[in-house]
């Protein structure tokens, strides 16, 4: 999730806490807090590219590490709110900013440890958007009006804009994986996996991939606000299969990453059409028709000692934009 959706949810937590002469600077601490946990983002092992894909929204997300990140939020923050704040306080509101962050990430389609260091699982609810402007603008006036104005019934409109907004994903989400299992069925496919997401910035677009007899197929489906269904056909390709076409490599570093990012791209693995050594993340794309991946590693089985580069595959070319537009507004 987007750092200003985190801080606005953040700071919706800590002021529903916040006596109403404290509001703000509890709103500020949770807005602060709630951001904190995706630093992890800038940790980096150069010589290792995966890492911080593994690492992000790893131990700083997880239920147990929420009572030291809000620790380490308190202590940077007290700094400016003591004037403010007793410690005592600072810490609570930045506990309640803080413990939204895991959950909220949690709800998007990237994939969240929340059980880290008990379980390397990770939960994506797939109901929201990793961005998303209509949520963030809703939360936005609701939440400044509530700071501004001070009065509780602001702070509750704005957990009901959340949770109705969480609630029509996770319809929409229903929707669109039975229209997915629909369409596969009248092609005669019996789905062994498959993975609904929302495309970027709506509720209403969504990839749907499947596996069947060792191919990964694509497709999109437009779920509209309430009613109608449209579905728009997408592409097919061969699952790369770690173990089958790379098991002479076993034991050196790239057969090890290669598994690792398998296990980040939760086995559905493609090669990039126009680059096939490039094993991509069969799940993302710039078009949800489409199968060359947003992002991928190259394997380069005469380095096999060495990390494998991990590669961003974005274009925002009208010949993408166009077509994801059409479908988005059922054209």
């Amino acid at each position: 999730m987007d750092p200003l959706t985190h801080g606005l949810v953040g700071a919706a937590a800590s002021s529903s806490i916040a006596k109403k002469e404290i509001v703000r600077p509890a709103a500020a601490t949770g807005f602060v807090a709630a951001m904190l946990a995706d630093l992890d983002y800038y940790i980096h092992i150069p010589s290792d590219p995966l890492f911080n894909i593994e690492i992000h929204r790893q131990f700083t997300h997880s239920f147990i590490f929420i009572p030291v990140g809000a620790l380490v939020a308190a202590a940077l923050l007290w700094l400016v709110m003591r004037k403010h704040l007793s410690f005592k306080q600072t810490y609570l509101f930045s506990l309640a900013g803080y413990a939204t962050s895991g959950i909220m990430d949690a709800f998007t389609s990237y994939g969240t440890q929340l059980l880290w260091p008990f379980s390397d699982t990770r939960f994506a609810w797939n109901v929201i958007s990793v961005v998303d402007p209509l949520l963030t603008t809703g939360l936005i006036l609701l939440a400044v009006i509530y700071v501004w104005k001070r009065k509780k019934p602001f702070i509750w409109i704005t957990w009901v804009w959340l949770s109705l907004f969480l609630m029509h994903g996770w319809v929409q989400n229903e929707r669109a994986t039975s229209a997915a299992k629909f369409l596969a069925e009248s092609r005669g496919h019996t789905i062994e996996q498959l993975v609904v997401k929302p495309t970027i910035g709506n509720q209403l677009l969504w990839r749907a991939n499947y596996l069947y007899d060792g191919m990964i197929y694509t497709d999109a489906v437009r779920t509209g606000w309430i009613r109608g269904i449209n579905l728009y056909e997408g592409e097919a390709a061969p699952l790369v299969r770690i173990e089958e076409e790379f098991s002479e490599f076993e034991g050196t570093v790239l057969y090890s990453d290669l598994l690792r990012f398998s296990r980040l791209s939760e086995g559905l693995m493609v090669r990039h059409p126009d680059y096939p050594m490039i094993i991509g993340d069969a799940r993302y794309s710039m078009l949800p028709t489409s199968l060359v991946p947003l992002w991928g590693v190259e394997a380069d089985t005469t380095s096999s000692d060495e990390h494998l580069p991990f590669l961003y595959f974005r274009d925002a070319s009208d010949e993408i934009r166009e077509p994801f537009l059409d479908m988005l507004l059922g054209r």
